[in-house]
């Protein structure tokens, strides 16, 4: 009978054990070192900013207030809240909430860059809806608001509005969102609420070396190894949102999806047109999935009407007497001409028949 040798029982444990450790050695090498103090993934951005020199900006706030941004969010979301008071405030707007209009969630894979396209698949792939207004996340790092083409088009009427973010909301509670201004205490809960959702360092998707940079600046930088990070920083994602406005095609030069993607378009479709205009959303205009509705859609394709997605899209519509919701635009940085295309090619797909049939 063969008894197990004494040597080789110990011996292969210990091996094993050696085995693991040397496997969690090289695991523990690959992973990012870890973030030195002060500033970590969770930092706010405006904070690291001031510490690094930047001035303070005029909608700051010191505290935030778990109450405060609870009530904050739900005048957001849902155009009211139960105040101090307990009681439940007026809507802020008999027609709108400001999340009809804009996302209070990343919407953009890179912050440096305002790219349709990626807005799109980052939308799909996240569950966001995909829509005209830049979201609110981040705003208040923002420096300025009612940029680019809304200058151009609306002047004075936005001009006391770009530098201020209070003012901003102001402008957008009255002509956006068609309703009242909001109460002192209403303004300061949406402060708490943005300031909650303000870009955090993680956002930015620095690298462990960058992060050593930066905590080495605060630390020890001269004034102008600050200034620099300062600029390096606000290089990391847009300070003012672009705004640029396209008139709808001529109709002669619309290719009515013929070189669209009929696949990218139902996206669209249902991730903007569908998050106002589906049962029982912003307006009584339906658009649904019926095969009536596409063929109604198709038939105003080549016509210069705001029943046509090429005008529509480009104009939007304006509030009327008796009728106040009304369509914000698409510039170009929030839908692409391509994409446009894409959404049409969908829509006759969807409507069937001949090409003709319009």
């Amino acid at each position: 009978m063969m008894h197990p040798n004494p040597i080789k029982k110990g011996i292969i444990p210990v091996l094993l054990l050696a085995v693991v450790a040397l496997m969690a050695a090289q695991k523990r090498s690959l992973q990012p070192e870890p973030i030195p103090p002060p500033y970590g993934l969770n930092s706010g951005l405006t904070e690291v900013l001031m510490e690094l020199g930047d001035k303070k900006p005029l909608h700051y706030t010191t505290s935030r207030d778990t109450a405060m941004i609870r009530m904050g969010r739900e005048i957001i979301r849902n155009g009211r809240t139960r105040g101090p008071d307990g009681k439940l405030s007026r809507k802020q707007s008999n027609f709108f909430t400001c999340t009809d209009c804009h996302n209070t969630a990343i919407e953009d894979p890179d912050l440096r860059y305002s790219n349709p396209d990626a807005r799109l698949d980052y939308a799909i792939k996240n569950h966001l809806p995909f829509l005209q207004g830049t979201t609110l996340y981040g705003i208040v790092n923002r420096e300025s608001w009612y940029n680019g083409d809304y200058l151009k088009k609306y002047g004075d009427l936005v001009r006391g509005a770009r530098d201020t973010l209070m003012n901003a909301i102001d402008l957008c509670c009255t002509e956006c969102a068609q309703g009242r201004k909001l109460e002192s205490w209403e303004i300061k809960a949406v402060m708490h609420y943005l300031w909650s959702i303000q870009y955090k360092l993680k956002d930015l998707h620095l690298t462990p070396e960058q992060y050593k940079q930066l905590n080495a600046r605060v630390k020890n930088g001269s004034s102008k190894d600050q200034q620099e990070a300062i600029a390096w920083f606000k290089q990391q994602f847009f300070t003012a949102s672009p705004a640029t406005f396209l008139h709808p095609k001529s109709v002669e030069n619309r290719s009515l999806g013929a070189k669209g993607n009929a696949e990218n378009g139902k996206k669209i479709y249902q991730a903007s047109c569908q998050h106002c205009h589906a049962p029982g959303r912003v307006t009584h205009y339906i658009l649904d999935e019926n095969k009536l509705t596409f063929k109604q859609l198709r038939r105003h394709l080549k016509r210069p009407t705001r029943f046509s997605v090429y005008q529509i899209t480009r104009k939007g519509t304006y509030a009327m007497p008796g009728y106040r919701p009304y369509m914000p635009q698409y510039t170009k940085e929030r839908m692409s001409d391509s994409q446009l295309e894409d959404l049409v090619a969908y829509i006759r797909q969807q409507a069937g028949g001949n090409a003709s049939d319009q």
